[in-house]
């Protein structure tokens, strides 16, 4: 079986990411699943961003977690890309766009956040209003270990970026390695989640090695590679 395709971000790399319009094309573009970050903001809604900070992918400047998302709402997070002017993207649009079109969402809590616990308690509250099938990652042990108490039948990665260790706790069901993680060990990948896969070889390397998901900022390219089963001789 080849890998499920994950969007990272959407289809991020054609179009700003963590926009509606980017998980729009990419299941447009045949992804399994859409992968996002969130943010908790000062009144307490998880919003879809990646850094801690808004300067990079909007017209305004401040941290999310000190702003309403009143004030989040009046910025564009879209001319940035050289896409059409966007609103940040709330998680519960996401997940409703999710269970308007089938597909598994991917959340990511980043850490460490002003409001630590709070956001994994956000959002194992909103998940609870939408019908989709939902996988909660982070790179912090604590963070996963706090969710899986809070929602024992949703689904955990434990994201890796400096080290892969051969043994995860037992409250995560998916390792989730950087594609550098897959490359430095030969005996590894079955099952596991991967992250950033843009490159063919690293697409091949995927699907040889029995990776469950792939996150990419390309999914339709992705697709289409692992549908030809492509190797990394070939273009």
């Amino acid at each position: 079986m080849p890998p499920e395709i994950v969007a990272h971000r959407g289809s991020s790399t054609r179009l700003p990411e963590h926009t509606l319009a980017a998980y729009d094309l990419a299941l447009d573009e045949g992804a399994d699943g859409l992968e996002c970050d969130v943010r908790l903001t000062r009144d307490g809604h998880l919003v879809c961003v990646h850094d801690a900070a808004i300067d990079r992918t909007s017209d305004g400047t401040g941290r999310v977690s000190a702003m309403t998302l009143a004030e989040l709402r009046r910025l564009d997070f879209g001319s940035w890309h050289g896409g059409e002017p966007a609103r940040v993207l709330t998680l519960a649009e996401l997940l409703g766009l999710a269970q308007d079109r089938g597909a598994r969402v991917f959340v990511e809590t980043k850490h460490p956040v002003r409001y630590g616990g709070k956001v994994e308690r956000a959002l194992a509250a909103v998940l609870g209003g939408y019908r989709v099938e939902a996988v909660m990652m982070s790179f912090s042990v604590f963070a996963v270990h706090r969710f899986k108490e809070l929602k024992p039948d949703v689904p955990t990665v434990l994201l890796y970026d400096r080290l892969w260790p051969k043994h995860r706790p037992h409250f995560v069901d998916y390792a989730g390695p950087g594609v550098h993680l897959l490359r430095r060990h030969p005996d590894r990948g079955q099952g596991a989640y991967v992250w950033t896969v843009d490159d063919p070889a690293d697409t091949a390397l995927c699907r040889e090695r029995g990776v469950r998901f792939v996150a990419t900022n390309n999914p339709g390219e992705t697709r289409e590679r692992l549908a030809a089963n492509l190797t990394p001789d070939q273009p």
